[in-house]
């Protein structure tokens, strides 16, 4: 509210370093390797629903809905910065510009998906080994890693949960704000002061606010992420159809419409999604 756009995204990427402190976890985790990378390959599938929920649950945190909206919002962001037009305006800009988005997707999506692998490692091989399964918040995780990885780990996963707090807020309220912005059809940006901007910070208020609240109305807030994600998992995929649709429309896109190879690759990924969905469907549901 109190900083510029251009200084508040600095500030977003300079704390996505303390998310290493899960990856340093890890070398204290006594993580059994050998087995550890090869269930990473060759997972063991288990058919039933505790399962399938779980899988469309880690599809809900890789592909979620509010990520759409976030970078759309951040790219918007960044053209108002730089004073350009949009791509479909200026279509020989879109080279460079599409290149920069590319690498900076695929380098945030490798970022996190080592981040996760690294939280998933060190949690299996330190709680789940010892037989801690019943975790209701953030803190116990960390107290519970204290006797069994030592003060070192229990200090650097602590380190990592206030860090993906600070992270998680505001990118989940912002992307909330944008997207409420956008369909009611009023301008909304993180850059304006918010006599300016009321709707897209009241929007960013109530969702704190509400995050807030799970805390003081008895709301288990772990499991509530957990089906938080699920439910991202289910709603991607109808998303993400009226995604593919609007990137391969000329009207909407000019001549920046998706090319055949990355359409194929989008329509893949948004089946994957909708037969996860259905499966999940069909097994029930279950934690």
């Amino acid at each position: 509210m109190f900083v510029s756009y251009p200084r508040y995204s600095a500030i977003l990427k300079w704390t996505t370093l303390s998310l290493f402190s899960y990856v340093a976890v890890v070398a204290f985790a006594q993580v059994p390797w050998p087995r550890a990378l090869e269930a990473l390959v060759i997972p063991e599938l288990r058919w039933n629903a505790a399962y399938v929920t779980a899988i469309v649950a880690v599809l809900g945190t890789t592909i979620s809905p509010y990520l759409f909206f976030w970078q759309a919002g951040q790219e918007v962001e960044e053209e108002h910065r730089h004073h350009a037009k949009p791509l479909c305006i200026t279509p020989r800009e879109a080279v460079p510009e599409l290149a920069r988005i590319r690498t900076d997707t695929i380098t945030g999506m490798t970022f996190s998906n080592v981040v996760s692998i690294a939280i998933v490692f060190a949690t299996a091989a330190t709680l789940n080994a010892h037989g801690v399964t019943g975790i209701a918040t953030s803190a116990q995780a960390a107290e519970a890693l204290r006797p069994i990885a030592g003060q070192f780990a229990f200090a650097l996963f602590a380190l990592g949960i206030i860090g993906t707090g600070m992270l998680a807020v505001p990118v989940l309220a912002g992307s909330a704000a944008y997207a409420v912005t956008e369909i009611v059809g009023v301008a909304g940006s993180l850059n304006a002061k918010p006599i300016k901007a009321r709707l897209f910070y009241a929007t960013i208020a109530v969702t704190v606010l509400a995050g807030t609240a799970i805390n003081y109305v008895g709301i288990d807030p772990i499991r509530a992420l957990y089906w938080a994600a699920v439910i991202n998992g289910v709603l991607a995929a109808p998303l993400m159809v009226t995604m593919m649709l609007i990137v391969r429309n000329p009207r909407a896109m000019g001549r920046l419409t998706l090319p055949p190879r990355a359409t194929v690759m989008g329509w893949c990924a948004t089946l994957v999604m909708f037969a996860a969905a259905i499966v999940f469907f069909a097994f029930g549901f279950q934690v």
